[in-house]
């Protein structure tokens, strides 16, 4: 017989990790006596973590007695108390490679549904006191699984496990998840889980990207995880390059032509992406500074534009040293701003220098004549300050659906209304709203970070699903640092001690480099001990959050990852550098 052993409940609790504290609800004990499961919750149970936990998918977490079991031996413990694994219902039987999604279950007075196996996070590791728990049970096959509540109902321990339907799809939560997190991804199998209505939306997702990357050229990594580049790197390292000219676009905008001293054909890239240039080679620490590509593309050149910085070190060598002639590094073209291809309407979005990459995708588009419906809408101060409108007309010429919206937010005097500007004021999503840019359109923004988050946070609010926003960040993006109570915001600096003896580590946007040092575990640990901007949440190769583009460099891993990133891509949970190595940071 198919029984609740034990029902388990918990609220979040703080506890201290790593010199940091965590809010966490992993924490599960024992519950006598009846409780009521309902939509969201059992009573008496609670997450800290709302982003990766809880909700109507993942209202109870249920873990078997014989996973348990296979722990005690696997770990050499024993007497592991139920909800140990921070599961809601422990159960004997229902086993991983027998459970189906959408499969239902009668329990006490309420109904459940499969919907998806658990996702672990570092916060098991807290709770087990194996660090890389996460990754163990997604190796071994024994993650759980998630139910929802079809009826709100009293359960209790004890009570009798009766399934009433089978899921249509057959799919286990062994092969669902070994399906997202392992290498592989057979596309037969991908398409039967896309298509898994009882399946949770965000489970779906994944496996729809990772069927959309099977049609594409694949460079390794796992599309169903991350949204880090994984288009084809064309070099690696970095490649010298003479800057060829040097044109002052505005009081305040440099633009730099930059031909290969090879001489060797620029292979092309994805309109859209970045190169990062390693400017003066006496400086310390090294200048090592990313730059959208905003040229139109030939071959034999590319084309940064970079703007003055009252405080910034490079962009004031670049206007006030750099010369034509002179020699500079760049990586290949990296980043995955870049439009997909199609007919569907695409709404391009800038503000100030942030019309860089959005030029090159609109110069991509006039050179094969796009028929696609694009807006054009960008925001400047004024005529004096605003680039590329010359450049900017006559894309726009080429192209029979396009549409312009141009804001100056100060104009002066010889700004010339409907003709220089189209409107007095900042671009806002309300403004966007009433030109009447339809909401299945793709979204492509770039500017400063708040003006990015709220024509982010608008468009949501206008009905655009979050999937058709895409964004572009010149500096770090924001952190990821799932359950810590306090994330410091502290300018990024070489870590604090003893200067170490290993290779040597470059942040590219944070503008630090410094020598690695063993005491650190992981590129993630050295990074956090620089206070860089990082993302991550299982700390031992699964999720893949933390994956960046490594420009230059190698490293090892320990332990491996269980499924590899991208070509050119790391994982820094995970990883050590073993060369000197510049990260995208």
């Amino acid at each position: 017989m198919v029984r609740l052993l034990s029902l388990n409940v918990g609220l979040p609790r703080a506890v201290e990790w790593r010199g940091r504290i965590v809010n966490t609800a992993i924490w599960k004990s024992p519950v006598r006596g009846p409780v009521t499961a309902r939509k969201l919750n059992i009573d008496g149970d609670g997450q800290a973590d709302r982003t990766g936990h809880g909700g109507e998918n993942r209202a109870v977490f249920v873990y078997q007695i014989d996973s348990y079991r296979y722990w005690e031996s696997y770990l050499g413990r024993s007497a592991f108390e139920y909800g140990y694994f921070g599961e809601n219902f422990t159960v004997e039987g229902l086993s991983d490679d027998e459970v189906c999604i959408g499969d239902r279950y009668r329990v006490g007075e309420a109904l459940f549904e499969v919907s998806q196996p658990r996702v672990t996070c570092y916060r098991l590791g807290i709770r087990t006191g194996v660090p890389e728990m996460a990754a163990l049970v997604v190796a071994h096959g024994r993650p759980g699984f998630y139910l929802r509540v079809i009826e709100e109902g009293v359960v209790q321990s004890d009570d009798e496990i009766t399934q009433t339907l089978s899921g249509d799809g057959g799919m286990t939560i062994s092969e669902i998840n070994s399906l997202l997190y392992k290498p592989g991804h057979p596309r037969d199998r991908l398409a039967v889980a896309a298509r898994l209505q009882t399946l949770s939306e965000g489970w779906r997702a994944s496996f729809e990207a990772l069927l959309k990357e099977t049609e594409n050229v694949d460079s390794g990594g796992n599309a169903g995880l991350t949204s880090a580049s994984r288009l084809p790197v064309a070099w690696k390292g970095f490649r010298e390059f003479r800057v060829s000219k040097k044109s002052l676009e505005t009081d305040y905008v440099t633009s730099l032509e930059l031909v290969p001293t090879d001489g060797e054909p620029l292979p092309e890239y994805a309109a859209g992406q970045f190169v990062v240039l390693r400017l003066d080679p006496r400086s310390n620490p090294t200048m090592l500074r990313s730059y959208s590509l905003s040229g139109r593309q030939d071959g034999s050149h590319y084309r940064v534009s970079i703007k003055r910085e009252s405080h910034g070190a490079a962009s004031r060598f670049v206007r006030d040293r750099l010369q034509a002639g002179d020699i500079v590094s760049a990586s290949a073209p990296r980043g995955s701003f870049t439009l997909s291809n199609g007919d569907g309407p695409v709404v391009l979005i800038s503000v100030g220098i942030g019309i860089t990459p959005l030029l090159s995708i609109l110069h991509q588009m006039a050179k094969v004549n796009s028929a696609r419906p694009v807006w054009w809408v960008h925001g400047a101060r004024n005529g004096a300050e605003r680039v590329f409108s010359q450049e900017t007309r006559e894309s726009l010429e080429l192209l029979p659906n396009a549409r312009r919206m141009i804001f100056y937010s100060a104009p002066t005097n010889a700004d010339v209304p409907g003709s220089d500007f189209d409107v007095a004021g900042r671009i806002t999503a309300g403004a966007l709203g009433a030109m009447g840019i339809p909401r299945e359109a793709d979204f492509f923004v770039c500017g400063p970070s708040e003006f990015q988050r709220d024509i982010e946070a608008g468009m949501r609010a206008l009905g655009v699903e979050a999937g058709r926003i895409h964004s572009e960040t010149f500096g770090s993006a924001p952190p990821i640092t799932p359950g810590i109570a306090e994330v410091r915001n502290r300018t990024p600096h070489r870590p604090e001690g003893l200067t170490g003896s290993g290779p040597m580590v470059s942040f590219a946007r944070s503008g630090i480099d410094a020598a690695w040092d063993v005491r650190f575990g992981s590129l993630l640990d050295f990074a956090e001990a620089c206070d860089v901007s990082v993302r991550w949440a299982c700390r031992t190769g699964v999720c893949h959050t933390c994956e960046t583009a490594m420009v230059s460099g190698q490293v090892g891993y320990g332990p491996d990852p269980i499924d590899n990133p991208a070509d050119g891509n790391i994982l820094l949970c995970c990883s050590r550098p073993t060369t000197d190595v510049v990260i995208d940071l």
